[in-house]
């Protein structure tokens, strides 16, 4: 079996935002909304300064994929790179399609220069994810992610002005 792993284009905006539902869904029991979700893996598809996507394929099929945001980081002088979107297709699954797409972004994360480290946030009670987090090198950051979601149901985009950040 080999794994044939690549940056995302516009043709896989189907697979990744189904992966996207299908992820939320499973580990964290939450339905999302499509329409919101393909629309916001357009935007990133589009726009690098959004994520970057990358897949994996197995015989031609979307077998698993990868997505990467940036923040910077004044602590370190250079940008955190964000592992989000990671969904490995139920037939691919203990087959290496997750270390390999991870070890890909490892490799670019170190060849870009700026990389200060790779993050990424996992459900506590997903013990299966952070085994394997940890078997790649990862550990627990001691940090509890808080928010604010100003999203609403069913809306598409947050709209902001090009001076803004979020």
């Amino acid at each position: 079996m080999s794994i044939n792993l690549r940056e995302a284009t516009s043709a896989d905006l189907e697979a990744i935002a189904r992966g996207n539902v299908l992820m939320a869904e499973e580990t964290e029991g939450k339905a999302l909304d499509w329409d919101t979700v393909r629309a916001g893996v357009a935007t990133a598809l589009a726009d690098a300064e959004h994520g970057r996507y990358w897949v994996a394929e197995i015989d031609g099929r979307i077998a698993g994929q990868i997505m990467v945001t940036y923040e910077w980081s004044d602590w370190r002088n250079g940008v955190m790179w964000w592992i989000q979107s990671v969904y490995v297709d139920t037939d691919f699954r203990r087959q290496g399609v997750f270390s390999a797409l991870y070890r890909h972004v490892e490799t670019m994360a170190q060849a870009a220069g700026n990389c200060a480290g790779i993050r990424l946030y996992v459900e506590k009670e997903n013990q299966r994810a952070q085994a394997t987090y940890v078997a790649l090198g990862m550990e627990d950051a001691g940090y509890t992610v808080m928010e604010v979601d100003f999203s609403k149901s069913g809306q598409e985009t947050l709209t902001m002005d090009k001076g803004s950040s979020c």
